[in-house]
């Protein structure tokens, strides 16, 4: 049977996030049945009820930690949109055993309710930090990416679909560096980088709406989805937006790296893109199901592609400041910025 959003009632975890409140926007263009938000801000609730104010959206306060109220938003749900996670790398250096609690219990709660309440889809949301994680951020989403896996591996013949997304920074999303650094030139402070050839992916929220959605329309259960993006360096980063936003008196200060951060990002290990289908904008990797019975693997070994590099936000397509400029111009919230 097709998967479709329109008339579907989908729940949003994490959804008073950045996010969260963009698919619910961009799902209400779908003519979707119904949106439940869940999350446990309920400040956050708040506006977001006020500021989208449609009778179609549904506000629940929960955690994901808890699998009671977990059941109870999912229940009658036909699709879950699982974005709800510890996200920042730095808290989650000091507090690694509450980026579990979240990152890998919550999921797997969610994905207990889902096969339970025989949802038709899942989508669970990753990061670039997954791949060689070297934080606790990354380590606790790279344990979520397995478990939705192994649930989906479990459960091959339910009535539910897993999938997993894996993007990069979301350009102007809640904690990025971007605003930061607007904020920095405008008040004519130093504008601070970690490092000037640090590499970032840079995708907008919009297009990892897309991603998402392209992922429940289209994944056999277990599949993992990238979007192909460009990249930049930190510095071209700052230079654009100094360019943008009148900044030229701007010191730019090199801070060094923070707390679990990485030179450069990949979205594809080696591994990975060995197996990967390349889909022109979309890479999807297919679920390993592969059992437990080792002794045949002695015998026959699988077949592997040739290698392949990573795919890294150090060999992607690199972006210079005039592509920087005309990417961030794409992005509602720079042009609001900067009054256009």
């Amino acid at each position: 049977m097709a998967k479709k959003i329109s008339g579907s009632t989908v729940v949003i975890t994490g959804g008073t996030g950045s996010f969260g409140s963009t698919m619910a926007k961009h799902l209400l263009g779908r003519d979707v049945g119904e949106i439940r938000i869940f999350s446990r801000d309920e400040a956050k609730q708040d506006a977001m009820r006020h500021s989208i104010n449609d009778s179609r959206v549904r506000f629940f306060i929960g955690d994901t930690r808890d699998a009671d109220s977990v059941n109870g938003v999912v229940h009658g749900a036909d699709l879950i949109f699982h974005a709800a996670a510890l996200k920042q790398v730095p808290s989650a250096e000091f507090f690694p055993l509450e980026a579990v609690k979240t990152n890998i219990n919550g999921s797997a709660n969610v994905l207990r309710a889902a096969i339970a309440n025989e949802v038709k889809g899942v989508v669970c949301l990753s990061t670039d930090k997954a791949v060689y994680p070297i934080n606790s951020m990354g380590m606790t989403k790279a344990l979520m990416e397995k478990t939705a896996q192994a649930f989906a591996r479990d459960s091959i013949e339910s009535a539910t679909t897993i999938s997993v997304t894996r993007y990069g920074n979301v350009m102007y999303s809640r904690g990025s560096v971007i605003p930061l650094f607007i904020s920095q030139i405008r008040s004519g402070n130093p504008i601070t980088i970690t490092d000037p050839t640090m590499t970032r992916f840079l995708m907008s929220l919009a297009e990892s709406v897309d991603l998402v959605e392209y992922a429940f329309e289209n994944a056999e259960t277990g599949d993992l989805f990238v979007r192909k993006a460009p990249a930049s360096t930190i510095e071209v980063l700052a230079n654009a937006l100094t360019e943008m936003f009148g900044g030229s008196e701007n010191q730019i200060k090199t801070i060094g790296f923070r707390h679990g951060e990485k030179l450069f990002e990949s979205l594809l290990s080696t591994e990975e893109r060995a197996k990967a289908e390349d889909l022109g904008d979309y890479f999807r990797v297919p679920l390993d199901t592969r059992d437990l019975n080792y002794s045949e693997y002695f015998e026959e070994g699988e077949q592997r592609k040739p290698d392949l590099d990573a795919y890294t936000s150090h060999n992607t397509e690199r972006l210079d400041v005039e592509g920087v400029k005309k990417l961030l111009m794409t992005i509602p919230e720079i042009r609001q910025e900067l009054g256009l």
